[in-house]
């Protein structure tokens, strides 16, 4: 199913389509402001499950983040010290992926053995959208054409041809990026860049 969703102004009849699939276990491909990614809700075990088959990867190979749609959700999800809550405030929404200290509402099959999570709250209106309605974090991962090389798929459609029979809906929200999102570490006191995206670090 393919659900074309205006980038700059989010239809809320289409978005509450996504919505319900998400909320009965069913994995969607949505825009971002980086890549185009794969997801299910935060509190789906077997759209968690789907999506670990569609990339045929287990548990411990496994690198989700969580999409929040503000600061205060996010910090549920993580500990902030006040240093780290001024960055992400200077950064967010944005391109960004933050590794930070999980708090204990994050589920234990997406942490790391030092406790840590990924979280975003990118700058797409569609995204934020998806989350607001859900009332929850999405359980992202970004899509490839081939996990062997750094290739992303920027066409909607041709990510439809791809993945549309996998998911149970490919939203069309106009051209994606191929450049993915800068990842930065923020359980140290310094704030180190672990890949550079998309995403330019104001500290």
């Amino acid at each position: 199913m393919i659900i074309k969703i205006h980038p700059d102004s989010p239809s809320d009849r289409e978005i509450e389509k996504a919505v319900k699939i998400l909320q009965n276990d069913g994995t969607v491909i949505y825009p971002t402001d980086s890549v185009y990614a794969m997801a299910c809700s935060l509190h789906s075990k077997k759209g968690f499950e789907k999506i670990l088959k569609i990339k045929n990867i287990n548990k411990k190979e496994a690198i989700f983040s969580l999409i929040c749609d503000s600061l205060s959700n996010l910090s549920d999800y993580a500990k902030v010290d006040t240093p780290t809550f001024k960055v992400l405030k200077k950064n967010l929404p944005g391109a960004f992926t933050f590794i930070l200290k999980a708090s204990n509402k994050v589920p234990d099959k997406l942490l790391s053995r030092r406790k840590q999570v990924g979280l975003r709250i990118p700058n797409n209106k569609i995204a934020l959208e998806l989350v607001r309605r859900l009332e929850c974090p999405l359980l992202s991962t970004s899509i490839k054409i081939d996990d062997d090389f750094i290739e992303y798929i920027s066409d909607p459609e041709l990510i439809n041809e791809k993945f549309g029979d996998l998911v149970d809906a490919c939203i069309n929200g106009g051209a994606g990026g191929i450049i993915p999102s800068t990842i930065v570490d923020c359980t140290n006191s310094e704030f180190e860049i672990i890949r550079q995206g998309k995403g330019m670090l104001i500290v």
